[in-house]
């Protein structure tokens, strides 16, 4: 079983970074792609940034294109999300999810792609 654990998120205020961290524990990742997503409150969860399973294909949603930076170590089973310039509308908790069914895929931006999820780690961003 696939256990995914986020960490690095917190209370920061506009216009600041932080640099969350997911580690992954019972298989080794580096065949898989994964993302990351978020909720804010009253919403849906969201497609935040996606990377393939060697790391060469990246995708973004619009509003963090040119803030966020997705990468991965697979030495270390983890993979980073980078955000630089917070703005308010950032404020969500953030989960990071595996896409276990395909080896060696591209990064998806559906929900339903990612077959296991962490627990998720808060990020307010205040002004």
């Amino acid at each position: 079983q696939v256990r995914l654990v986020e960490s690095g998120g917190g209370l920061v205020q506009a216009g600041g970074s932080l640099r969350l961290s997911c580690t992954a524990s019972g298989r080794t990742v580096s065949g898989y792609a994964l993302g990351w997503f978020r909720q804010a409150p009253g919403k849906e969860r969201a497609f935040v940034a996606g990377i393939s399973w060697s790391g060469d294909i990246t995708d973004y949603r619009e509003s963090v294109k040119g803030r966020f930076t997705i990468s991965r170590d697979n030495a270390k089973n983890t993979v980073y999300l980078q955000m630089n310039s917070l703005k308010r509308e950032d404020t969500a908790v953030y989960y990071c999810g595996l896409k276990g069914g395909s080896y060696y895929d591209t990064p998806g931006r559906a929900l339903e792609e990612y077959d296991y999820w962490g627990q998720g780690t808060q990020v307010t961003v205040s002004s």
